[in-house]
């Protein structure tokens, strides 16, 4: 039977080849087959298992070489059986490889499928001339080289090989097992007499038993078998005989097969260059998730690359450090699939996730975005989990807690304030918070122009618990603006706005112009910084003619002129600047009358390129961190650079121009710098221009062009190889001012604010570029002086100026401003007299709606609540009110009426803005209302039956949509007679208008039925009736449940909760009703949709609503319960929305001064007969004896006379008139106690401390006794008291008082033993009193006293060069240790010298002190460099020394940190076969003998022995399992234990992965075991020979193989024939004889001596030269005549 090519693969695999194509194999194979059907494979038997053990599984396998050994040939058959697993088998191998599972388990191949191409090289071959010549011409058989092959080599390509052999051997095996091949006369060694569906192996075990021969005869075998195979091949072309099944099974496969190749094609074609390497790619990214609190997430990834990627995880850009959070990340990675685990998340969890994965080929980054969810607030779990919640999963939780809504309000506001330069300035209002919750202090944010104040050495910010203040230590005009307090708690915020003016401090020299502003960087690198400023508004009365720019290098003090002359444009490059210091910039400006006041320092701008600055930010790029920058490979050095490019003017004024560009693409290793050319334009003359300083950055400003004149630019490149080309020239630059002066703005309209203010608005000036701002002027008509009325620019066009005389008249004007300078002014505006504009005064600073936002300022209506803004006070000018008219009386009593008591319903009104209110007209503002504009009331609806009796009935109904603009002052009922469906005429049931909406009918007819409808009175009139009711019958209700509740209202609708109130049922039932039920549905909702908002019935007739959608309407109804059961449902309430309307205000607490409690509500939206009516838990306080009720205009108060446990409970104010508008107060016990504790503290007030008294060491060993109040005023006295003595203000003590910050201070040189006791500071601010005291004695007084000797030696030592920062040391990620210290006032005489244990260290690099650090780096650390080290600063001016003892636990400290650096730097375990077994290794960065090495096996630590060994060779940690056995099989950790932790390792050795390293262990043996036994020549020849003609040569040489290998001998590649002038010899197959009698020039040529055994061959060749006497004497004799010749 014929072999398939795929069975006829030769079991070698020489590693040399591994890079070659796959198309190369493929090639050959079709080449083959042209010639036949059958495939042969030259001289080789094949041999296979026994067939008894494989018959079912493939009847088309080949026999193996029965030259082979076993172990080669069990490993063959055991991988072909493999091959003919099912495709399942296949196509899970194909699915790890194509999903990039570069996992060592994958790694390892077995190639005993793989074809070789020809070799180029080796000589060495095991077959003899005969066998070469049967074989195909352009296949030869490889042999091993005897080199290790390293199983981590392995390429894509191979695995893509190793995918297609094993997927196509698995198909053909299993076509094959289904029906053989039909051949006859097979070899003679196969001796097969089956000819279909038989096994190919029956001679398998005779086959096996012939391997026990001696080799040499197993190796003569082998060339007979040879020869027959190929004699047999012919007769077996003709003899074959095929199926029509087989036929086309075979085409099937032909097909099968191109389409692989093509696939094979188009898949190199996309690898790399080297089809070797290539950048990680993500097979699968991980995914983004959204979970709850507590629960676990894994985000899974699975990444392809060569070499294999690494991965690391970051969160929110930062390395996720598994053992800085233990349990809290779990990060796997197996077989290609990396996992994530965060385990109990919660929701700091809340971020990006970044999968970065980095090999030599580049970096490539996934990310996905996890989101924990929190459920609001705290609740009861099991009653969310027991069932039917009580409360809607939407219910209404702050994060502080259960309410509803809080209430802010600012008392003591500050008002719009001026300052001035240099001066303190305090900001402050006290924030009042109701309810006010314990443990929770609100959000206090302030703003300056919309932007938020950060506090700063300017600026500081306070809050004392009830009081923010904003404080200005030193004012400036930056600080000029509107600012804005906003206090936030929970959803909701209130805010506060009022404007800050800052005027221009006194100048030192008369007429000099104001200081600039807004000092800031707008670009900065190595070789300058751009600064720009704002120009001032004030000039000095003669216009600016430039500026001054100074400079100071941060931590000195020394201030340097920047420009020589003044510059005009507000922005210029500062040059001259050394690279990485940090620089702070002033700007002064100059007129004739001289040089102003300098601006405010800017911030501290380093010079720096921007990506040096982001470097040095950034974390350390190295390996600990999990960090890998790949850069492309850069060029070799010693490249001229390249011209730049993108070369342009990115500014151009007339005193500087700036250049940018971009770095050339080609560079050396070094740094490159630039040199700028100029040329005038139209010539090529070049001009280089710094010419002294090169540049180093690609930026550039060019100073000392010519003010109107044409220039062209280009920049060159240099480094140590040579000045580069030129960049391409720009265009032609006129150098002068590109930004023009704005030009005036125009119609400069005033119009009337406060009595202190005016509203100035204007055009804005047209086409202005770059517009800073305006400045506005104001003048008093008459006095031609102009006054700024700002002095920081403002944008927009409209302005409110303040601190305007009253009465006087003014006139404005305004200029713009940009970098370029200050436009002409405006013209004046007409004069306008200041005084408030009519309809009330309200500054446009404290509600800027009323008058829009001014000019610059930003816009505080933006998230503002309509309750902290004032409303005009439009009540105050009505004059009365209506009266009511009188309603009608009568005589007559139409039968007795009983009126039951139902409260009114109260529902929110829609309140509108005060911006609307003020358009919509004036309804509500008229003093009075014609009775015309009202209008009688709608009719009233949904009238039902409360109670029936055998004579009576009482009617409820719901009150009118509409009021009529009035109240509604009561109702008229009509009832009727039905009788057999006819309706009688209609009767009167009440003459007096009855005010509830109930009413008892009396006298009516038993069983009769009646019909009603009522009719609704205000002042205007009596309305419609109401629609005919449905008919009720009059009888006795028996019914044992309660009746229907009525009057149901709602009211303090809100956007999360209302209130809703009820009358108790009329008809109660057989028994007093014990409670009610509150149901609550959607408006569109169907009726099984009804919920219980209460599972225990209430007793109260309210009930607060929570829980509640915005935007969502509702409906409501209550149910009555008694012993009976549940009565029937009343009638509906609602639809109501859940919405909080704008405009709604809440009822606020308030304590005055007398600690007086009350509660205050105001209403904006009140009509004239609106009334306000207080209630305590919903029941009238009218005649209450403790309460007494107070209302004036829009405003009411209730005070508390005595307020106690009594008065608990929730008082709500209702105004009438409305739509509802209401608000409730709940006073607890824990309010109690809190209002009570304000009531007291009022009553008898203290001084509010901020910061009790305290004690602080002064820089030069000063005691600095200080103490800070809330708020000191003028009338504030401060008594100074030590052990009970007052003390004063002297040589030893100095007093100061800051009555702006608040901040009491007292001053003393020095701490004596006298001084030791008591001190007190005593406050007095008219009734108010406050001390606070502090204790010096005994052992704090010592310590006190010592640290200010030590801070006064401290300042001493400061005042020559000195330490910063001690010594310390820290572990970089490259496992070294960084000795560090940081010094100051450092000059360039100052030395710094490093001592290690007494003994000076040389140091390399000097130390420039740049950032005033010094370090010194010990490279791989360990014992040797323990010791002391010390380190001297030194000058003129003194010395400092700072020492750092590594020494015993110090050094242990150090090792473990270093131990685990190095532990962290461990590689994954990798899994490597030897020819000896197999090795688990990891890489460190370098290894200490102090990190402790344990290997475990499934848990257990590993005995080491001679079989199992572990090991450090260089920065390899590796365990060598020899001779492994299936009980190796399992996990294996390493751990790393630094001293302290341990750090571990992990691979699992089984399955897959264990049977790929066993096998490639036997490979590696065999080849070993080849490679020590091969055939070998071991040294004894020449290489060459040279001899006189007739010698004799004898040559020996040493020969080595085992078994003994064949010796034969070449000449000229030709075998020699020996006879007896050549004779050979072998003797003990160890040595070879080569003797040649008489030697002839016959005898000259190249020979060469074979050895060879079954492991390989080996040929040694040598030459032999053989010369004549005579010829040589002759040549000898004719050179020197020749040379005779030449001489004369």
């Amino acid at each position: 039977m014929s072999l398939p090519f795929y069975q006829k693969l030769h079991q070698h695999y020489d590693s040399s080849y591994r890079n070659r194509d796959l198309r190369t194999t493929m090639s050959q194979y079709q080449q083959e087959k042209k010639s036949s059907a059958i495939y042969t494979h030259g001289s080789t038997a094949y041999s296979s298992r026994s067939s008894a053990a494989h018959r079912q599984e493939s009847e088309a396998f080949s026999l193996a070489s029965a030259a082979s050994y076993q172990q080669q040939a069990s490993r063959a058959t055991a991988s072909t059986h493999a091959f003919a697993a099912s495709r399942k088998t296949a196509s899970a191998y194909d699915y790890g490889y194509s999903h990039g599972l570069t996992d060592s388990s994958l790694m390892l191949e077995d190639y005993s499928s793989k074809l070789s191409p020809q070799a180029k090289r080796a000589k060495k071959s095991l077959l003899s001339g005969e066998e070469k010549e049967n074989l195909p011409s352009d296949y030869m058989v490889p042999i091993f080289s005897g080199r290790q092959v390293h199983v981590s080599g392995l390429t894509d390509t191979e695995e893509e090989r190793i995918k297609e052999a094993a997927a196509y051997i698995a198909q053909r095996n299993l076509l094959a097992s289904e029906e053989g091949i039909m051949a006859s006369k097979q070899s003679a060694v196969s001796k097969q007499s089956a000819v279909s569906k038989q096994s190919a192996v029956s001679k398998q075990s005779t086959v096996s038993k012939q391997s026990t021969v001696s080799k040499q005869s197993a190796v003569s075998k082998q060339s007979a078998v040879s020869k027959q195979s190929a004699s047999t091949l012919h007769q077996e072309e003709a003899f074959e005989k095929k199926s029509r099944k087989v036929a086309i099974r075979e085409k099937a496969e032909h097909l099968s097969l191109t389409k692989t190749l093509e696939e094979t094609e188009a898949f190199h074609r996309k690898l790399n260059e080297d089809h070797l390497l290539h950048a990680p790619e993500f097979v699968i990214k991980p995914r983004s998730h959204t979970v709850w609190e507590k629960e676990n997430v894994k985000l899974h990834c699975s990444v392809s690359g060569w070499p294999e990627p690494r991965l690391t995880w970051y969160k929110n850009q930062v390395p996720i450090n598994v053992h800085a959070n233990p349990g809290k990340y779990i990060i796997e990675s197996r077989y290609g699939m990396h996992t994530l685990e965060i385990n109990a998340c919660d929701f700091e969890d809340t971020a990006q996730y970044r999968a970065s994965a980095m090999n030599v080929k580049g970096e490539l980054s996934a990310y996905a975005s996890v989101v924990v969810k929190r459920y609001k607030g705290e609740f009861d779990e099991t009653r969310f989990h027991a069932g039917v919640s009580t409360l809607p999963l939407s219910f209404a939780v702050t994060p502080y807690g259960y309410a509803s809504k809080f209430e802010i309000h600012f008392d003591d506001k500050f008002d719009v304030s001026f300052g001035r330069e240099g001066e303190t300035m305090s900001l402050g209002c006290r924030v009042v918070i109701t309810p006010e919750i314990k443990h929770f202090q609100p959000e206090i944010q302030w703003y300056r122009n919309g932007a938020p104040v950060s506090p700063s050495k300017w600026v500081q910010t306070h809050w004392s618990g009830d009081r923010a203040t904003l404080t200005f230590s030193h004012l400036n005009k930056e600080d000029e603006g509107l600012y804005t307090i906003r206090v936030r708690m929970g959803d909701y915020y209130e805010q506060y706005s009022a404007y800050v003016f800052v005027r221009d401090a006194d100048a030192e020299i008369e007429g000099a112009p104001a200081s600039p502003l807004d000092v800031v960087s707008l670009d900065a690198n190595k070789d300058y910084i751009i600064i720009s400023w704002k120009q001032p508004a004030v000039d000095g009365g003669s216009p600016i003619l430039g500026y001054f720019i100074d400079k100071c290098e941060v931590g000195t003090d020394s201030w340097s002129q920047c420009n020589d002359t003044p510059v005009k444009f507000a922005r210029f490059p500062v040059t001259g600047l050394i690279e990485g210091r940090s620089y702070i910039f002033r700007v002064r400006a100059v007129n004739k009358n001289g040089i102003g006041l300098p601006s405010r320092v800017s911030e501290p701008v380093a010079a720096l390129d921007p990506a040096e600055k982001a470097r040095l930010k950034s974390r350390p790029s190295a390996p600990w961190t999990g960090q890998i920058i790949v850069t492309e490979e850069e060029p070799t050095e010693g490249i001229v650079p390249g011209p730049p490019t993108d070369l342009s003017v990115t500014e151009a004024t007339r005193s500087y121009v700036v250049l940018s560009w971009k770095p050339p693409r080609q560079r050396g290793h070094e740094g490159i710098l630039y040199f700028v050319e100029k040329c005038d334009a139209g010539t090529e003359n070049w001009q280089r221009v710094n010419t002294e300083l090169p540049v180093k950055s690609p930026r550039f400003a060019l100073f000392d062009l010519a003010e109107g004149k044409s220039y062209r630019f280009r920049v060159r490149c240099s480094n140590s190889a040579g000045v580069g080309e030129p960049s391409e020239a720009t265009e032609v630059t006129v150098v002068g001012d590109k930004l023009d002066i704005p030009k005036p703005p125009g119609k400069i309209i005033p119009s009337r604010n406060t009595d202190t203010s005016v509203i100035v608005s204007w055009e804005e000036s047209k086409d202005a570029k770059e517009l800073v701002g305006y400045y506005i002027e104001s003048s008093v008509v008459g006095s031609g002086k102009w006054e700024p009325c700002n002095n920081n620019p403002v944008k927009g066009s409209r302005f409110t100026c303040h601190g305007l005389a009253t009465g006087q008249s003014y006139i404005f004007r305004v200029r713009a401003v940009n970098a370029a300078g200050l436009s002409e002014y405006s013209q004046d505006s007409e004069a306008i007299e200041v005084k408030a504009a009519i309809g009330g005064g309200v500054s446009p600073d404290v509600w800027p709606e009323l008058n829009d936002t001014p000019g610059g300022l930003t816009d505080s209506r933006g998230g503002m609540h309509e309750a902290s803004q004032p409303a005009f006070k439009k009540n105050a000018l009505l004059g009365s009110k209506l009266n009511k008219p009188s309603l009608p009386s009568s005589a007559h009593n139409l039968g007795q009426t009983e009126v039951s008591k139902v409260s009114e319903t109260v529902q929110e009104e829609l309140t509108p803005s005060p911006q609307k209110a003020a358009l919509k007209g004036k309804s509500k503002s008229d003093p009075l209302k014609k009775k015309k504009d009202l209008a009688a009331p709608s009719p009233p609806c949904d009238i039902t039956c409360l109670e029936s009796f055998r004579d009576s009935m009482v009617l409820g109904w719901k009150q009118p949509d509409k009021t009529g603009g009035a109240e509604i002052t009561g109702y008229y009922v009509n009832y009727r007679e039905v009788i057999d469906g006819v309706p009688g005429r209609w009767r009167e049931a009440n003459i007096k208008a009855v005010s509830d909406e109930a009413y008892k009918i009396s006298n009516l007819k038993e069983n009769m039925v009646y019909q009603f409808q009522v009719a609704a009175m205000n002042i205007a009139g009596l309305g419609v009736p109401s629609a005919v009711s449905e008919c009720f019958k009059c009888e006795e209700w028996t019914i044992a449940v309660p009746g229907p509740p009525h009057n149901v209202k709602y009211s303090e609708v809100r956007k999360t909760s209302l209130v809703l109130q009820w009358k108790p049922p009329v008809h109660s039932g057989r028994t007093p009703v014990t409670g009610y039920f509150v149901d609550l549905k959607e408006a569109n909702a169907k009726d099984d949709q009804w919920r219980g908002l209460n599972k225990a019935a209430i007793k109260n007739t309210y009930l607060r609503v929570q829980g509640l959608q915005e935007g969502m309407s509702y409906v409501l109804r209550v149910r009555a319960i008694n012993q009976a059961g549940v009565g029937k449902p009343s009638d509906l309430a609602g639809p109501v929305v859940a919405e909080t309307r704008p405009g709604t205000k809440e009822v606020v607490v308030n304590v005055d001064d007398d600690g007086i409690i009350s509660l205050n509500f105001e209403c904006d939206q009140m009509t004239p007969n609106s009334q306000f009516n207080w209630s305590k838990d919903y029941v009238p306080t009218e005649d209450s004896p403790r309460l007494d009720i107070e209302s004036k205009g829009n405003k009411t108060k209730m005070t508390f006379k005595d307020l106690g446990m009594e008065d608990l409970g929730i008082y709500s104010c209702d105004v009438t008139d409305t739509d509802g508008i209401g608000s409730s107060y709940l006073i607890d016990e824990e309010e109690l106690k809190r209002l009570l504790a304000l009531s007291q503290e009022h009553k008898f007030p203290t001084v509010p401390v901020k910061s009790e008294l305290a004690v602080e060491i002064l820089e030069k060993g000063q005691v600095r006794f200080w103490m800070q109040a809330e708020k000191l005023s003028a009338n504030t006295k401060v008594t100074y008291i030590f052990n009970d003595k007052e003390i004063f203000e002297g040589p030893k003590y100095k007093m100061h008082i800051d009555r702006n910050t608040g901040i009491i201070e007292m001053f003393m040189e020095k701490l004596q033993d006298e001084d030791e006791g008591t001190y007190t500071f005593q406050l007095q601010d008219g009734k108010a009193t406050g001390h606070s005291t502090l204790v010096l004695i005994g052992d704090v007084y010592k310590k006190l006293q010592k640290e200010a000797e030590f801070q006064r030696q401290e300042w001493i030592r400061k005042q020559g060069p000195h330490f910063a920062e001690y010594l310390s040391w820290e572990v970089t990620g490259e496992c070294n240790v960084l000795l560090k210290c940081k010094v100051a006032n450092i000059k360039k005489e100052t030395h710094i010298v490093w001592y290690k244990d007494e003994r000076e260290i040389s140091v390399d690099e000097k130390h420039d002190f740049k950032d005033g650090i010094c370090t010194l780096l010990i490279t791989e650390f360990s014992k040797k460099d323990a010791g002391i080290y010390e380190v001297i600063l030194k000058d003129d001016r003194g010395k400092d020394k700072s020492r750092l003892k590594l020494v015993d636990e110090a050094f242990k400290e150090l090792m473990t940190e270093v131990c685990k650096t190095i532990a962290l730097s461990a590689t994954d375990l990798k899994i490597q076969s030897t020819a000896e077994g197999i090795r688990l290794y990891s890489f460190v960065t370098y290894y200490v003998d102090d990190l402790k090495v344990n290997w475990s096996h499934n848990g257990t630590p590993i005995k080491y022995t001679d079989r199992v060994k572990s090991g450090v060779t260089g920065e390899q940690i590796w365990l060598q399992i020899n001779e492994p056995t299936p009980n190796d099989k399992g996990k294996y950790i390493m751990e790393l234990f630094d001293g302290k932790t341990g750090h571990q390792k992990m691979v699992d050795l089984s399955g897959q992965a264990y049977d790929e390293a066993f096998a490639e262990f036997q490979r590696l043996k065999q080849a070993a075991i080849a490679e020590k036994n091969r055939a070998r020549v071991l040294g004894g020849l020449p290489d060459v020979v040279t001899i006189q003609e007739g010698k004799a040569l004898n040559l020996t040489c040493i020969v080595w193989g085992d078994p003994t290998p064949e010796v034969s001998w070449l000449k000229n590649e030709k075998p020699l024939v020996p006879d007896d002038h050549c004779s050979v010899k072998f003797e003990a197959g160890k040595t070879a004889y080569f003797t040649i009698n008489g030697v002839s020039t016959a005898d000259s040529g190249k020979y060469g001596l074979v050895v060879k055994n079954k492991y390989g061959s080996e040929i040694s060749d040598f030459t032999i030269s053989v010369f004549i006497p005579e010829e040589e004497a002759r040549k000898a004799t004719e050179q020197s005549q020749k040379g005779n010749k030449k001489s004369k």
